[in-house]
């Protein structure tokens, strides 16, 4: 696998947070390169991570290489195994049914809260978020799906964003990390006809017109969409998730 430039996958996760540091900040490009390739699923689920071969595909030491591990272990996107290195963390239907209900009692419950104590400030920047994903998915074309994924997390950080909890926050981004992992999955479905946009057009209408049932309802619904769509052709024997080949 070749190494890919560090400001190809900035865009799709946080500056690094301490820019003076340069150890740290090679800390932070290499976690955000890893994460991308597993999120991405250039390394696939179940593969073993093997350190020598990693430092040479990021140019980095062995110090640095382990530590951006440690951070994807936290994420639960890498497994730790010990004295025999490391894995990166299979995904499973079962894996993703159990963080879709998660996803839908933590997120349709912050988003009402949210509708109900939102202000006029909340409304106005909910809107510029909206607007601005909207530009990107109608339609949505594949190479700016790594600029979609931003707006995405945006959009929906913002909707909560009335009431906010920095603890649901926490929770709910790493959800959405592992959520990436199976949408990216399902947009290789041959003949996908999902409408997204419309998804997130009926859920913002709700939002702004404060009718928080019908938000938390869409909401829910456009949650599960991508698991159903995933159970579906698992189903039908239209795709397996990848796994790790044989070592």
């Amino acid at each position: 696998m070749a190494k890919r430039p560090f400001l190809h996958t900035l865009a799709l996760f946080e500056e690094p947070s301490l820019a003076g540091d340069a150890s740290r900040t090679l800390t932070e490009q290499t976690y955000a390169e890893l994460r991308t390739d597993i999120i991405e699923g250039r390394l696939l689920p179940g593969s073993k991570l093997r350190v020598e071969h990693l430092r040479q595909t990021y140019a980095v030491g062995a110090g640095t290489l382990r530590e951006a591990l440690t951070r994807l272990v936290s994420d639960a996107l890498v497994t730790a195994e010990g004295q025999r290195g490391f894995r990166v963390s299979p995904i499973a239907i079962e894996d993703l049914e159990d963080l879709t209900r998660l996803r839908v009692h933590i997120e349709t419950h912050e988003l009402r809260e949210s509708i109900r104590h939102g202000d006029d400030a909340w409304r106005e920047q909910l809107r510029t978020c909206y607007v601005e994903l909207s530009s990107l998915e109608q339609p949505l074309k594949g190479e700016m799906r790594a600029h979609w994924e931003l707006l995405n997390l945006r959009f929906h950080e913002t909707l909560l964003a009335g009431k906010p909890s920095p603890w649901a926050q926490k929770v709910l981004r790493l959800l959405a990390r592992h959520s990436e992992r199976y949408r990216c999955c399902a947009m290789k479905l041959p003949g996908m006809t999902r409408d997204v946009h419309a998804e997130h057009a009926e859920i913002f209408e709700f939002a702004m017109s404060g009718q928080d049932a019908r938000a938390a309802l869409a909401l829910e619904a456009h949650i599960r969409a991508t698991p159903n769509l995933l159970l579906k052709a698992l189903r039908e024997g239209r795709m397996s998730l990848p796994g790790a080949a044989s070592e």
